[in-house]
């Protein structure tokens, strides 16, 4: 069992990425290597061109998201940990795969269409063509299996039909067709201020969110002045249906305590929220803390950074090798 999953480098990370990715890549990690398999991580950073971005600040985004990782419990020894421009591979394999790929089938990608808008004609080809190296980035190293949320299902079936028709094609089982591997479901976290909207880095108002490098005294303050209302908690998680706010701040206790809500609620039914904002504070502030910490900690040691990747990369550099050798001579393009 060989899994494999990469993310984004997106900078100012906050509690929402957090708990919807990056606290389930560490569980992920522990329970796939319980079981006898392996892990890759890798940060996305081809995926990050797809939509323009200033240079310095993709190669911060890269360096910050490998901290955080590493920090919030990726190990680098345990799992492979690497970003995709060290391994030249993914775009090799991208190539050989764009030939193989139908038009028809990217032309039916929801996301594109979501992310490009009415814009269609002036997005990028980069972002056109994204599940394409999507498909690489997993085929390249035999994946088993790819954890997927629901935005990413029609992607990995992509990936499986280009490996298939590749396969068919050449008459030659070279790539194996990856899994989709569901994960315990990520909470969905939502604005401090408005619980209609999610949790993002775009919301003009800092006290919306908590970001991972928040100070303890500012993720308390955030937690005390969060938007609820003024009934106390129920003694059930089905009471609280139409109380958005509420319904968050329990969320989020029971994804930092590895609790359920109904079992949070249960345990605070009938208290007010001043007695129980406290309390998620002091969570926040011990589950977030060490995290900002050895986080800053790597941060302030950017050699130790560019050591951890330089050695995944080295390591998923072996694995790839094989995999596009043997593609090229599948296609006729080496003897």
């Amino acid at each position: 069992m060989r899994v494999v999953s990469g993310i984004q480098p997106t900078g100012n990370l906050h509690l929402g990425n957090y708990l919807g990715a990056v606290k389930q890549w560490v569980a992920m990690q522990d329970e796939v290597q319980a079981a006898g398999g392996e892990t890759m991580y890798f940060i996305a950073d081809l995926h990050g061109l797809t939509q323009w971005i200033a240079p310095a600040t993709l190669n911060a985004n890269t360096i910050e998201m490998t901290a955080t990782l590493v920090a919030a419990g990726i190990d680098p020894e345990r799992s492979i940990l690497f970003n995709q421009t060290r391994v030249p591979a993914h775009s090799e394999l991208a190539w050989l795969l764009n030939n193989v790929a139908r038009v028809g089938w990217l032309n039916r990608m929801t996301q594109f269409k979501d992310k490009a808008g009415k814009n269609r004609e002036g997005a990028s080809v980069g972002l056109y063509d994204y599940p394409v190296l999507m498909a690489a980035d997993v085929l390249l190293y035999n994946a088993t299996h790819v954890p997927v949320g629901e935005d990413q299902k029609q992607h990995l079936e992509l990936a499986r039909d280009i490996a298939a028709k590749f396969n068919m094609d050449y008459e030659r089982e070279l790539f194996t067709l990856p899994e989709p591997l569901v994960s315990k479901e990520a909470p969905r976290i939502m604005s401090l201020r408005d619980a209609s909207a999610k949790m993002s880095k775009s919301n003009p108002s800092e006290m919306s969110l908590i970001k991972l490098i928040d100070s303890d005294e500012v993720i308390a303050d955030k937690f005390r002045k969060a938007k609820t209302d003024p009934e106390p908690l129920p003694d059930s998680w089905e009471a609280l249906e139409g109380r958005a706010e509420a319904r968050n701040l329990v969320t989020i206790f029971a994804a930092l305590a590895d609790r359920t809500p109904a079992d949070v609620v249960a345990e605070f039914a009938g208290k007010g929220f001043g007695q129980f904002k406290p309390a998620l504070a002091d969570l926040a502030v011990a589950k977030l803390g060490p995290i900002r910490n050895e986080m800053q900690r790597l941060l302030d040691d950017r050699a130790a950074i560019d050591a951890i990747l330089a050695r995944g990369a080295e390591k998923a550099r072996a694995l790839a090798a094989p995999t596009l050798r043997a593609a090229q001579e599948t296609m006729g393009l080496v003897a």
